[in-house]
């Protein structure tokens, strides 16, 4: 008898490793894919994609990750802009050109890096953002 045949027993199906991921503790996959969507989304969209994900959630029972998500990922890209402003106006001195490629990559580093926890369930809160929406 070969190694072959004595290992082709069935695994048991704890032993399987599932590629669709697992809803987290009371989230909704729906939820989780939203909430992710929401920060991805201010990589394209600027802050419309997190604010329609905010405004279409805002009032749901049961909504209280993607609300949460989704008002921080606002909040970033509101913040972002603000910053892309002063990088205009400082770009008449020249550090502005500086500023703005900083605003660039850590916007888009940062938009990913919050997808990924989402994805996971965490509530990501961004570093250095203005909470202007509570």
């Amino acid at each position: 008898m070969s190694e072959y045949d004595q290992n082709t027993q069935p695994q048991a199906e704890s032993d399987v490793i599932r590629s669709e991921p697992q809803a987290v503790a009371g989230i909704s996959n729906d939820d989780l894919n939203l909430a992710m969507l929401a920060h991805l989304l201010g990589v394209i969209t600027g802050f419309l994609g997190a604010l329609v994900i905010w405004l279409m959630n805002k009032d749901k029972a049961g909504k209280e990750f993607v609300n949460e998500q989704a008002k921080e990922a606002l909040n970033f890209q509101i913040t972002l802009l603000l910053g892309y402003i002063v990088s205009m106006i400082l770009s008449l001195v020249l550090i502005g050109l500086l500023l703005l490629m900083i605003l660039l990559v850590a916007g888009f580093i940062l938009s990913i890096i919050a997808a990924m926890a989402a994805r996971k369930g965490q509530a990501y809160r961004y570093p250095f953002t203005l909470r202007l929406i509570k």
